[in-house]
């Protein structure tokens, strides 16, 4: 597989499909969007807490899948893409892991440790995501269920960056306002 083809260097790319598109397009904004999110995942792994790491892969094989789904306008059966048990696994580990930590009372700064802080920016770049893919879905059809995904990930990153610094023993801060 060649690395470098020159079809990108007038702007264009393409799509699953093999239309071309503008690299400014909403569709590759919101799978770029999401392949930034992987990468900085990726730089919290790998961690010293076994569950975390398992969850961070599994999530990361899931955006490989979000990027497929938003890259692909035209989807057969068969191609990949998020389903509702995807949303729902997301769910069970954010209640699973709320249950370790006290309950919010107030914002919180995103600080903390150097995973707990990665995962806290982590989240902020998922936030962007999921607008990226709002405005995709707002010109084209797509995978509702991968927006969904994408705004319970940033809820379940958030928990992770809580979790990882309870464990460190960082306290959280709130704001002063």
């Amino acid at each position: 597989m060649d690395i470098y083809t020159g079809r990108g260097d007038d702007g264009q790319t393409d799509l699953r499909t093999m239309d071309r598109v503008s690299k400014a397009s909403h569709r590759i904004e919101a799978y770029g969007t999401v392949d930034e999110l992987n990468a900085v995942i990726g730089t919290t792994r790998p961690t010293e807490y076994d569950d975390l790491e398992a969850r961070l892969r599994e999530i990361q094989n899931h955006l490989h899948i979000v990027q497929a789904d938003f890259a692909n306008p035209d989807p057969d059966e068969d191609d990949p893409k998020i389903e509702a048990e995807h949303v729902e696994r997301l769910e069970s580990w954010i209640d699973e892991y709320d249950d370790e930590l006290e309950a919010l009372t107030s914002f919180i700064l995103p600080s903390g440790g150097d995973l707990g802080s990665s995962l806290h920016y982590a989240r902020t770049i998922c936030r962007r995501a999921e607008r990226r893919a709002v405005a995709l879905a707002g010109e084209e059809e797509v995978n509702e269920t991968a927006v969904t995904y994408l705004n319970r990930l940033s809820d379940a990153l958030f928990v992770f960056g809580r979790v990882a610094n309870a464990r460190d023993g960082i306290p959280e801060e709130s704001p002063t306002y």
